[in-house]
C-alpha cells in the first residue's frame, strides 16, 4: 500500500471511541475473562482424532474416502467443518448448493480434509413478512447458534468455514462459532443478485398497491423484476449489514461480500477461504481463533461500520447477542454515542438511491473501512483472519490471469469515490452523524433510523392511535380512518409478545399518508429493521407491553412527541393521570392467535425465556 493510503501508525483513535470501547471492556471484564479462560482450555487438549476413542474416530470418518481418512488420522492432517445455511428458499442462499465440494477440492490441494459437519434453518423473511412465519424469524437466530454448535459438537475439527449471508443466519452462526471461540472461523459468504427493477421503483408500486392503484398483476411483475436472482437482495437491509460488519470485523476473505454469485472472482474468493482458515489455525503465524478475534474493539468496530452506513437496527438486537456469546456486554448507550461522532459515509437504499452493486462499485466496505481508519474511529490493531489484519479489508479483490489479488483502491483517504452520491469520505459525509439513534422518556427506550428520513419529518407530535396488531392498523387504512396527523402505537409486538416480527407491510401505508402530507409516525415494540425508511419509525421499544411495559398504558388520543433529534420519545400527559394509569394485558384472543400454527406452539417456551430487546432477545442461553 502507498503511504497515503496505508492507515497511519500514529492516527491517535477517536475519544469517545476509545472511551465507549474502555467502558465495555470495564463491564466486561469478568464475562471475558470466563471466556477466554474456557477457550484457554478447549484449545489445550488434544486434536480429536487422537484425543477421541477408536469407535468415536471410526463413526466421524466413517464416509470418507480412504485417502482423506489417512490425511486426518495417520498423517494428522488439518481438518476443517463447514457448516452450511444452504436452501433454496433464500436466493442468497442458493448458490451454497456447490460449495462443499469447491471448498472439499481446495483443502485437499492444500494438505487438508474437509467435512460439512451439518447444516441450519435459514428462512426468508420476505417470504414471511405479514405472514405466521415472522414470528418465527427472530427466535430462529438462537435456534440456527443450537443448531451450530449440534455440528461443531462432533470435535474433530481444526478450524470452521460458515456459510450463511441473510438476517438471522449471520448472527446465529457467529454465536454458534463463538461457543467453540479456540477454533478459527472464516465466512464464506454468496454475494448480491444483479441490479433489477431499482428498489424506489419497487417502493413506489408498493404505494400505488396499496392505494388501489394498480392490481396484484403489475404488483407481482414488479417484485418479479426487483427479485429475479440467485443472491442477496440489493437493498441494504439485514443481510447486506451483515456482511459489512463481516468485514469490519475481519471474518471475511478480504473484499469478499459483495461480488455476484457467478462472477469469477466469487469462485476464487470462496477457494482462498480454506487457505485464509488453514493460515489461521493453531500453530500457525496467522493464529486467529474466533474467541480471540471477537473482542471489544472488534465489537466496536463493527459498531462503527454500521453507523457510517446507516445499516439495519436489527443489529441493536444481534451483534448485543454476538457480543454476549464472546463474554462481552454492550447496550444501546453505546450505540448512540458512537453514532454522535461516526458520520454517514454510505447512501444506500432505503438511506438513498444506490443499491449494494452501486454501493460496491464506488468502493464499498474497503472505502468505508479505509476512512474511518484514517480518521480514528475503528480500532486498527486488531485480529482479522488475514494476516495483514484490518489494512487487508481497505483493498479491492481481483483475478487476472487466474490469479486472486487485491488492488489499492483509485483514491486516496479523504478523496471523493467514484460515486460521491453514494460513498463519502470523512472529511465530507452525507451527514456528520450516525444513521441509528436512542430515544427515551417516558415510553421507554426505543431506536430509530433517522438516516432515511427527511430532516422536517425528524420530530412528530400528534395524537396516538393505539392498534393491538399490523392488520389492525392496514385494516384502518383501507377505512380512509387515517387520514390525519397521528402517531400508530402499534404494541404487543415485543419478543415475549409474539416473537418480534418485522413489520414491513405498514411502510408503503404510513409512506402514503406522509406523502400526502400528514404528519406520521410510528411508535412500536416490534421491528421493522434494514428496510427502515422515509417514516419515522421508534422501534424496540423496551419494556414491550407484553412485561406491563409503558406503551400498554397508552390510550387513543394521547399525545404523543417522537423527537429524534433530541432523543427523546414521549407521552404529553400531566404524572399523576400518567401514573394511575393501569397497564392493559394482551387480549387473550390475540396471545392465542399469535400461539398457534405454523409451528409457533414449538417456540412457547423460547417467548417465556427470551430477553428484552436491548439485551439482545436471547433465549435462554
Amino acid at each position: 500500500m502507498s503511504a497515503a493510503q496505508t492507515p497511519p501508525a500514529d492516527v491517535e483513535l477517536h475519544p469517545t471511541v476509545r472511551e465507549v470501547t474502555q467502558r465495555i471492556a470495564q463491564r466486561s471484564a469478568y464475562s471475558r475473562q470466563a471466556y477466554l479462560e474456557l477457550c484457554d482450555r478447549m484449545a489445550k487438549r488434544q486434536r480429536g482424532a487422537d484425543r477421541m476413542g477408536c469407535a468415536n474416530v471410526a463413526h466421524a470418518f466413517a464416509a470418507m474416502p480412504a485417502t482423506d481418512k489417512l490425511r486426518v488420522v495417520a498423517q494428522k492432517a488439518p481438518h476443517l467443518a463447514v457448516v452450511t445455511a444452504y436452501n433454496e428458499m433464500l436466493s442468497a442462499h442458493q448458490p451454497y448448493e456447490g460449495y462443499p465440494r469447491l471448498l472439499r477440492e481446495a483443502a485437499r490441494a492444500l494438505g487438508a480434509t474437509l467435512q460439512v459437519a451439518g447444516g441450519v434453518p435459514a428462512m426468508c423473511d420476505g417470504v414471511t413478512q405479514g405472514e405466521p412465519g415472522m414470528e418465527l424469524s427472530l427466535f430462529s437466530r438462537d435456534t440456527i447458534a443450537r443448531a451450530a454448535a449440534v455440528a461443531l459438537s462432533h470435535d474433530v475439527f481444526d478450524g470452521m468455514l460458515l456459510l450463511g449471508v441473510c438476517d438471522k443466519i449471520v448472527p446465529g452462526l457467529l454465536i454458534g462459532a463463538l461457543h467453540f471461540g479456540h477454533l478459527p472461523a472464516v465466512f464464506v459468504p454468496a454475494g448480491p443478485m444483479s441490479s433489477g427493477l431499482s428498489n424506489q421503483d419497487k417502493a413506489r408500486v408498493r404505494e400505488q398497491a396499496a392505494q388501489g392503484l394498480v392490481g396484484r398483476d403489475d404488483l407481482f411483475k414488479a417484485e418479479s423484476a426487483a427479485y429475479h436472482g440467485p443472491g442477496t437482495c440489493t437493498f441494504y437491509g439485514t443481510a447486506n449489514s451483515n456482511q459489512m460488519l463481516l468485514e469490519a470485523m475481519g471474518l471475511h476473505v478480504p473484499g469478499s461480500a459483495f461480488v455476484h454469485p457467478h462472477d469469477g472472482l466469487r469462485a476464487a474468493l470462496t477457494e482462498a477461504a480454506v487457505g485464509t482458515l488453514l493460515q489461521a489455525r493453531a500453530g500457525q503465524p496467522g493464529h486467529a481463533p474466533i474467541g480471540r478475534l471477537v473482542d471489544e474493539r472488534s465489537i466496536v468496530n463493527a459498531m462503527v461500520a454500521l453507523m457510517a452506513t446507516g445499516g439495519s437496527t436489527n443489529h441493536l438486537i444481534h451483534w448485543v447477542a454476538v457480543a454476549r456469546a464472546a463474554g462481552i456486554h454492550i447496550n444501546w448507550s453505546d450505540f448512540d454515542e458512537l453514532s454522535s461522532v461516526v458520520p454517514l459515509l454510505a447512501r444506500v437504499y432505503p438511506n438513498g438511491a444506490a443499491d449494494v452493486n452501486q454501493f460496491q462499485g464506488a468502493g464499498g466496505p474497503a472505502y468505508v473501512i479505509r476512512e474511518l481508519l484514517h480518521a480514528g474511529l475503528m480500532h486498527g490493531d486488531v485480529l482479522t483472519v488475514a494476516p495483514q489484519g484490518l489494512k487487508a479489508y481497505t483493498r479491492l479483490p481481483s483475478y487476472q490471469d487466474q490469479a486472486l489479488g487485491w488492488q489499492e483502491l483509485p483514491a486516496a483517504a479523504g478523496q471523493p469515490s467514484p460515486a460521491p452520491s453514494v460513498l463519502r469520505p470523512v472529511n465530507d459525509p452525507h451527514a456528520p452523524t450516525g444513521g441509528l439513534r436512542l430515544l427515551q422518556g417516558r415510553l421507554g427506550r426505543a431506536v430509530i433510523k433517522v438516516s432515511a428520513v427527511p430532516e422536517d419529518r425528524q420530530v412528530v407530535q400528534a395524537p396516538a392511535i393505539v392498534f393491538d396488531s399490523q392488520e389492525a392498523l392496514q385494516q384502518a387504512f383501507k377505512a380512509g380512518a387515517l387520514e390525519r396527523d397521528f402517531v400508530a402505537v402499534v404494541r404487543f409486538q415485543g419478543p415475549r409478545a409474539n416473537g418480534m416480527p418485522e413489520l414491513h407491510k405498514l411502510t408503503p401505508v404510513l409512506s402514503v399518508l406522509q406523502g400526502k402530507g400528514h404528519r406520521v409516525a410510528l411508535v412500536t415494540d416490534g421491528r421493522m429493521s434494514g428496510a427502515s425508511g422515509k417514516v419515522p419509525a421508534a422501534i424496540h421499544v423496551c419494556p414491550e407491553a407484553a412485561d406491563g411495559g409503558p406503551l400498554a398504558k397508552v390510550r387513543s388520543g394521547d399525545l404523543i412527541r417522537l423527537d429524534a433529534v433530541q432523543g427523546t420519545l414521549e407521552v404529553l400527559l400531566d404524572e399523576a393521570t400518567w401514573q394511575s394509569r393501569q397497564a392493559e394485558p394482551v387480549m387473550p384472543s390475540l396471545h392465542k392467535a399469535n400461539g398457534q400454527g405454523m409451528g409457533r406452539e414449538l417456540f412457547a417456551g423460547l417467548r417465556r425465556l427470551v430477553s428484552s430487546a436491548e439485551e439482545g432477545a436471547v433465549t435462554g442461553w
